[in-house]
């Protein structure tokens, strides 16, 4: 898969843009604060129509500008797919297209671009909250999972519901008359994290290992619901779940919310046997954080059946030389695929040796060198 065309109009501080980009992909040179990382996150934005840095739809609007638009074509086996987005500040109205068709409901069109973004704010998926954690997951199974955004969704709109149902001091059989909606939709999304977190745990500790030079790393999925022994199914964990709110029916009168649930999930991240969160060094939750993408794009590759298109944003800066090498020789060991690149200055730019087309950023504005 690779991006073969990319148009922005009033996009972050791109006034307007058109840019053909190399099926290898491009090194994007420039000063910081020119729009290499803009450029990277309009990408990105066709894949789940969000920004992977957490800002909301208004702030991509150019400063005095009314709207945005983005749109890329992406091939895949010979076969183009055009994939546009649009918000317009007036009346908050997100608009995404795919070959020029408007799907009934955004979630539909998620997926269509495949994309996964290396970022020095990475690290704050290992270091930062649970929430942090949580999102990635939910983020990579929407994308990979069928049915998965579906459920978590559903499980989102009950637990708001039953949330105001305590926290309105409401009867507890009105409280109770959620129950059902929220232990199935939390029951599929648990299974989902399980599976995913079960599944990807050898692959996670072989990059980890890889990438730090020897050192042993893991990831464990910590459900807020205490799990049934061996795998569950979607029955067993209604079962656990419904118990576990029987369990903590008193404190959540106490306290006015729901205190168990997916929505409370961890995911624990462990380097020589010590959570990184809380006593890992730069380097070691650094080095967690890039497994943890590698471990994203092989998971995309398998639900995808392609590929995916690999942005790295400035990540060499945050890592010494030898995890630098590491990574750059899974870009290459991994067989063909588009990359494409930032870096403050030329003598940055180094993948595996590929001689990438290389363009300057500079105020908006991209021009090939």
């Amino acid at each position: 898969l690779h991006i073969s065309h990319l148009r922005l109009t009033d996009f972050r501080n791109f006034a307007g843009l058109e840019l053909e980009l190399d099926p290898r992909g491009a090194a994007l040179l420039g000063d910081n604060g020119q729009g290499k990382t803009n450029l990277l996150e309009s990408i990105y934005y066709l894949q789940i129509f969000r920004s992977f840095r957490g800002a909301t739809d208004e702030r991509l609007i150019r400063f005095g500008a009314d709207f945005f638009r983005v749109q890329g074509t992406a091939v895949a086996d010979g076969r183009e797919t055009t994939v546009a987005a649009a918000y317009r500040r007036a009346d908050r109205e997100k608009r995404v297209t795919v070959d020029g068709v408007q799907p009934e409901r955004v979630g539909e069109a998620i997926g269509a671009m495949s994309v996964v973004v290396f970022a020095p704010s990475d690290v704050g998926i290992v270091a930062g909250s649970p929430s942090e954690r949580r999102r990635f997951l939910d983020i990579l199974l929407s994308l990979a999972r069928p049915g998965y955004l579906r459920a978590l969704q559903r499980y989102r709109l009950v637990l708001r519901q039953r949330n105001a149902a305590l926290r309105d001091g409401r009867s507890a059989a009105s409280v109770h008359a959620w129950d059902g909606g929220l232990v199935e939709a939390g029951a599929r999304v648990m299974v989902e994290r399980a599976r995913w977190t079960a599944d990807r745990s050898g692959s996670f500790a072989e990059l980890y290992r890889t990438v730090s030079g020897g050192e042993e790393g893991s990831i464990e999925y910590l459900p807020a619901v205490t799990m049934p022994e061996g795998e569950a199914g979607a029955e067993e964990l209604q079962a656990a779940f419904e118990a576990e709110l029987a369990r903590t029916g008193e404190r959540e009168r106490r306290r006015g919310m729901t205190v168990t649930g997916p929505h409370r999930d961890e995911l624990r991240f462990q380097a020589v046997g010590r959570d990184l969160r809380a006593f890992g060094s730069g380097g070691q939750q650094r080095t967690a954080a890039v497994s943890l993408r590698m471990v994203e794009a092989e998971t995309l590759e398998e639900a995808r059946g392609h590929r995916p298109i690999v942005l790295l944003d400035d990540v060499f800066a945050e890592l010494d030389p030898g995890r630098s090498t590491r990574i750059l020789e899974w870009i290459e060991g991994a067989g063909e695929r588009q990359v494409i690149l930032t870096a403050p200055k030329p003598s940055d730019v180094a993948v595996g040796g590929a001689d990438l087309p290389r363009f300057s950023v500079s105020a908006g504005r991209v021009f090939r060198l």
